[in-house]
């Protein structure tokens, strides 16, 4: 029976061997581009799902979302919007109630979306809900992932330019393993909560 904590101490982070997104990343910054990413993605049951948005260091200056990731386990898409804007095709996409769409802290990644172009949310599952259900304290993808696999996610592309001309390697692959990171937790915790887990309650200590 696998053993996670309500509180993962982010300290110990930083020892854990990294995790990286093992498949393929496809940038899509055309409409017929993004038209056979959404062809593959609609035959999909489930997906990871994420979004990044260049930081602000203006105080009351909000930037406009800049990509979206769309991933399975073994291909991700990663959707310029600051390039491509949201084609119809992605709204039918984030609109369906037939795929899982599986992200953390959803609200502010479909707030942000809307701020683009207005639509109707489908079928989205936030991790967050999972984890008060399981008694996990712990709300960022980072201590999640941690917790339950004992591996790291870095987190050291997230303040980096997202509206660049062209995202390097880095930029990609960190995109790309926050939302396959996504199914991963998705899947180990369903299981986690039809087979059962021990919780070990730090909190209190």
């Amino acid at each position: 029976m696998k053993k996670i904590v309500d509180k993962y101490d982010k300290r110990l982070i930083a020892d854990l061997p990294r995790v990286l997104f093992p498949g393929k990343i496809q940038v899509v910054i055309s409409e017929d581009e993004a038209a056979r990413a959404v062809q593959y993605l609609m035959r999909q049951s489930l997906l990871g799902f994420d979004t990044e948005t260049r930081p602000s260091f203006v105080r009351g200056k909000l930037n406009k979302v800049s990509l979206l990731q769309v991933c399975t386990e073994d291909v991700c898409f990663l959707f310029r919007l600051n390039q491509l804007g949201m084609p119809q095709c992605l709204i039918k996409l984030l609109e369906d109630r037939k795929i899982t769409k599986v992200g953390l802290s959803l609200h502010d990644d479909l707030h942000s979306l809307n701020q683009r172009e207005r639509f109707n949310a489908g079928t989205f599952i936030d991790l967050q809900n999972l984890a008060k259900e399981m008694g996990i304290q712990d709300m960022s993808l980072q201590k999640l992932y941690a917790n339950i696999f004992g591996q790291k996610i870095s987190k050291g592309q997230q303040l980096s330019n997202w509206d660049a001309d062209n995202l390097n390697e880095a930029q990609k692959l960190y995109a790309a393993t926050d939302a396959w990171a996504c199914i991963q937790l998705y899947r180990e915790m369903k299981r986690m909560q039809e087979e059962g887990f021990e919780l070990e309650v730090k909190s209190e200590e």
